[in-house]
C-alpha cells in the first residue's frame, strides 16, 4: 500500500450512472461513498437532485449526503473539512474511501488539497450588496464582476447563484482580490491522497441526453412537481434557484406556464449542466474514461476494479 491515503473517485455528468458504479465497487473492495454532489448535502431535496435511495445504496455507507438544512450556509472549504474527516474514518476502519459525485469544484477541492483562508464577512457591505441587488438585478452584479474577474463571470453567469455571485463582489470590494486570484492563492501542490479517477460519459452524446429526459420523465413519477411544490412552500431561500429541477416548474405552479413546456425546458437546463460538468472533467487528464453506450455496466466495472487492484495492491 501506499504512503498516501489510496481514494477512489468517480466523476461525470448527471445521469451517466456515477452511484451505481461507486456502490459497485464499494461492494467488490470493501469500500464506503463520500458524496461529491453540491445539492445532494440537503435535507427535503431528494427528487431533484437524484439523491440514491437505500435501495439504490445497497446497504452501502453514504457519508456528506442529507444532512444540512437548505437554510444553511455551506461553502467549498466546509465540504472540504467534512470530507477529509469522512476519509479519515473510513481509512481507520480498514475501508476504501470512494468519492462520487459531479461538482468538479469539490471533487478537485479536495483531492488537490486546496488550502483556504478564512474570509471575514462585513455585515454592512453584505447588506449594501443585497439592496443593489434588489435594486440593479442579477445582470447588473454579473456586469460588475466580468469586469474585474472575467473568469468568475464565466462560471457564475451559468447558475446566477444570487448569494455566490454576491460573495464574489463582496471578496473584491473588501480585500482587492479577485475570487479567481485567491482560488489559485489557495491550491497546493501536495496532497495527502493517491486518487485513482474513473470518469464515465457516453461516446454519442446523444445517448447521454436520452438518459437525461428519461430521467426527467422518471422523476416526475416519483412526485418531483409535489417536492418542488412543498419547496417553496417552505421558502428555503436561494437554495432552490440553484437547483435544477426547482426553479424550471415554477412557472407552472404559479400558473404562467404549461407543464410540458416547463418540463422541456427542465430536461433542457439538465442536458446543459451535464455539457458544463464535462467540460469541467475534460481538463483533468489524470481521469480514466469510460464510455456508457459502447461498454456494459459489467465490463466498467471489472475493469475499474482490476485498475484499483494494480495501482494500490500490487
Amino acid at each position: 500500500m501506499t504512503e498516501k491515503i489510496p481514494v477512489v473517485a468517480v466523476v461525470g455528468p448527471t445521469a451517466s450512472g456515477k452511484t451505481a458504479l461507486a456502490v459497485a465497487l464499494a461492494k467488490a473492495l470493501d469500500g464506503e461513498v463520500v458524496s461529491a454532489d453540491s445539492m445532494q448535502i440537503y435535507r427535503h431535496m431528494d427528487i431533484a437532485t437524484a439523491k440514491p435511495s437505500e435501495e439504490e445504496k445497497q446497504g452501502i455507507p453514504h457519508h456528506l449526503m442529507d444532512f444540512l438544512e437548505p437554510t444553511e450556509s455551506f461553502s467549498v472549504a466546509r465540504y472540504c473539512e467534512l470530507a477529509h474527516a469522512a476519509i479519515g474514518d473510513i481509512r481507520r476502519r480498514g475501508k476504501l474511501p470512494i468519492i462520487a459525485g459531479g461538482t468538479g469544484l469539490y471533487v478537485d477541492a479536495l483531492l488537490g488539497n486546496m488550502a483556504f483562508e478564512e474570509q471575514e464577512t462585513d455585515p454592512a457591505l453584505r447588506e449594501e450588496l443585497h439592496a443593489e441587488l434588489e435594486e440593479k438585478g442579477l445582470d447588473a452584479l454579473l456586469d460588475e464582476i466580468r469586469s474585474f474577474d472575467p473568469a468568475s463571470y464565466e462560471r457564475l453567469k451559468e447558475g446566477r447563484n444570487p448569494r455566490r455571485i454576491v460573495r464574489c463582489i463582496e471578496v473584491y470590494r473588501s480585500t482587492g482580490m479577485t475570487q479567481t486570484a485567491l482560488n489559485e492563492k489557495q491550491i497546493t501542490p501536495e496532497s495527502p491522497y493517491k486518487a485513482v479517477k474513473f470518469g464515465l460519459k457516453a461516446a454519442d452524446r446523444e445517448y447521454l441526453y436520452e438518459r437525461i429526459n428519461r430521467r426527467v420523465d422518471l422523476m416526475m413519477e416519483q412526485g418531483l412537481l409535489e417536492e418542488t411544490r412543498a419547496f417553496y412552500a417552505a421558502d428555503f431561500g436561494d437554495t432552490a434557484a440553484a437547483a435544477i429541477g426547482y426553479k424550471e416548474l415554477l412557472p407552472y405552479l404559479s400558473g404562467e406556464a404549461e407543464l410540458d413546456a416547463c418540463l422541456e425546458n427542465l430536461k433542457r437546463s439538465t442536458r446543459r449542466y451535464a455539457k458544463r460538468q464535462l467540460t469541467w472533467f475534460s481538463r483533468d487528464e489524470s481521469i480514466r474514461w469510460y464510455l456508457i453506450d459502447e461498454e456494459s455496466f459489467d465490463e466498467i466495472c471489472d475493469n475499474a476494479v482490476s485498475h484499483i487492484k494494480e495501482v494500490f495492491y500490487e
